[in-house]
């Protein structure tokens, strides 16, 4: 029987992280462990997660007291610290999932089911829905090819054959992670039976706008080609703050491509990464496979 781990990087997650563990409760298959990591939180989460812990023996507390960084670096950093529990465990599958979402009961086992019907399938996840007029509505950006950090699942050999996820100053550790798996042959897809209900939207906790320019600049950092980030960012106009955040994404981007910023990914990974974007691009346009006039 295949099985998988989870690790969970929070911080201050007072008001979220309760429904999250009773989501992961509620699960058909649980994890046989899960490790969650506070990094330096002040608002009580320690406390929440500290109980559940004494009630269910596969979930495990980690609080991290000294600066391991900011954003996105400090996330890694715990996931890090994670994992250096996890691996203890046998398992088929590892699991990257926010503090501030909620899955189906049946989440996982069917996402595993994916993994045993797909060899070839290293990263997983279902796609991500955020609350908007009172409901929940499928996130613009939502794509097959890739994965939402909030809810990834890594087939082990993928994990240790990438390096598991690797911090970098602007964020972007889970996208990183999904080019290296592809560049070592493994596929990566999001599956949209299975929702991933995000009680936060992304930028909800800092201005709006400050995030969208960071996500600009990681996008250039990371390797992405100026064609594909224009396509990218026109797809984001309706993702909230409406059209101001995908003109903000793309004046992060665009600002550091015309101070000639350097990339921080090797030059294979941003070869890569770019042929694939423009076969992409490349595969919007309608082809013509035949010349006018000529019979069908």
């Amino acid at each position: 029987m295949d099985r998988y781990a989870l690790m969970t990087a929070a911080h201050n997650e007072i008001g979220l992280i309760s429904q999250t563990i009773e989501s992961v409760l509620a699960q058909s298959i649980l994890p046989v462990v899960w490790v969650i990591v506070s990094d330096r939180s002040t608002d009580g989460t320690d406390e929440v997660v500290a109980s559940y812990c004494r009630e269910h023996s596969f979930l495990r507390f980690l609080r991290l007291n000294e600066n391991t960084g900011r954003g996105t670096m400090a996330k890694v950093n715990a996931l890090t610290a994670a994992y250096k529990e996890i691996v203890h465990h046998p398992h088929s599958f590892i699991g990257n999932l926010d503090a501030d979402v909620t899955l189906g009961p049946n989440y996982f086992e069917r996402l595993m089911s994916c993994f045993r019907a797909q060899p070839a399938l290293g990263i997983a996840g279902g796609m991500i829905y955020e609350r908007q007029q009172g409901q929940f509505r499928a996130r613009p950006s939502n794509s097959v090819d890739s994965v939402a950090h909030a809810a990834q699942l890594v087939r082990r050999e993928c994990y240790e054959q990438i390096g598991g996820y690797v911090g970098l100053p602007f964020g972007g550790e889970d996208w990183y992670a999904e080019i290296r798996a592809r560049r070592n042959g493994w596929q990566v897809r999001s599956f949209p039976h299975l929702r991933v209900m995000h009680h936060r939207f992304t930028g909800g906790s800092d201005s709006l706008l400050k995030p969208r320019l960071r996500e600009g600049r990681m996008d250039f950092s990371i390797g992405s080609h100026p064609l594909f980030e224009i396509v990218k960012c026109a797809r984001r106009i309706p993702e909230r703050p409406f059209f101001m955040g995908a003109a903000a994404r793309m004046l992060g981007f665009f600002a550091c491509y015309l101070d000639r910023s350097p990339r921080l990914v090797s030059p294979e990974i941003v070869d890569f990464l770019q042929q694939e974007q423009l076969g992409r691009i490349k595969a919007l346009w309608p082809r013509q496979d035949s010349a006018p006039g000529a019979s069908a």
